[in-house]
């Protein structure tokens, strides 16, 4: 057998695999360009879209491109993609079970994107944990706390516990005591705290502030304050009136108390011989 036989007895299994093999990478670039393309359709996505949103739908597009450009290069080789799927199907009831976990923080995931108690941008607390929402994936929820920690918490550790939101109500209210002497009147104390309201522009009108004698302490009269403010401005109205209200209420002649007890000594042996 001479090398024109050998030739042309190879030649066409040598020219189908070279288109297919054509065809394969053909199918790859466009698979790569598709998914580069899905990823900045997500990210021009309008603004009403809820920033939330876009990472889980970059991932889910990206990853259904990727699925879809497999199967088309195995079509391209002639495998069964049929019997490929269902042998596929029945490893992933295997898997599903061994990952419960993984797919519980999947499914946890898209219960947090679909009822949304809290977005990107939001103040939140669950459990001993808060922070700043960075960003909400299909497995972990990514959160900045406010002395510049990076947390990665599991979605269902998210999902499974209280969550409270510190941002998404516009207004939030505040309480200061104010603590006078016994001997001071209750009501100079009283006037204090309404002229540091009425002076306060950033402290909401409504619902109207409240004043009131909170509790008759051991060693102080404790007098209360609560009122409004933006929810973006609660922490600079708090600590303001804090920096102003030891000042204000010595400037009328009040005394800001501290913790003590009266000890009276009885003499027993008095009278005795």
């Amino acid at each position: 057998m001479n090398i024109n036989s050998l030739s042309n007895e190879y030649w066409p299994q040598l020219t189908e695999l070279s288109l297919k093999l054509g065809a394969a990478l053909l199918v790859v670039l466009a698979t790569l360009l598709a998914v580069h393309l899905a990823r900045r359709a997500v990210n021009r996505l309008p603004e009403r879209l809820d920033i939330t949103l876009r990472p889980v739908l970059r991932s889910v597009s990206c990853w259904a491109i990727y699925i879809v450009g497999a199967l088309l290069v195995l079509d391209v080789f002639g495998i069964n993609t049929t019997s490929l799927i269902a042998l596929l199907g029945a490893t992933g009831v295997a898997v599903a079970l061994a990952l419960k976990d993984t797919l519980q923080n999947i499914a946890s995931g898209f219960l947090l994107l679909g009822l949304r108690p809290f977005r990107v941008g939001d103040v939140i607390q669950f459990g001993t944990t808060m922070g700043t929402v960075r960003e909400v994936g299909m497995f972990t929820t990514e959160l900045d706390t406010i002395d510049g920690l990076r947390i990665s918490a599991p979605n269902s550790a998210i999902w499974g516990q209280v969550l409270t939101n510190f941002s998404r109500n516009k207004t939030r209210r505040f309480e200061i005591v104010a603590s006078i002497a016994y001997g001071d009147d209750i009501d100079t104390g009283l006037a204090v705290l309404r002229r540091m309201v009425a002076e306060e522009p950033r402290i909401l009108a409504e619902p109207e502030p409240s004043f009131a004698v909170k509790e008759l302490a051991d060693s102080a009269v404790n007098l209360q304050l609560r009122a409004w403010a933006a929810n973006d401005q609660y922490w600079e109205v708090y600590w303001s009136l804090m920096q102003q209200l030891k000042p204000a209420l010595e400037a009328e002649g009040l005394t800001v108390p501290f913790p003590q007890r009266e000890l009276h000594i009885v003499d027993r042996t008095a009278g005795r011989r």
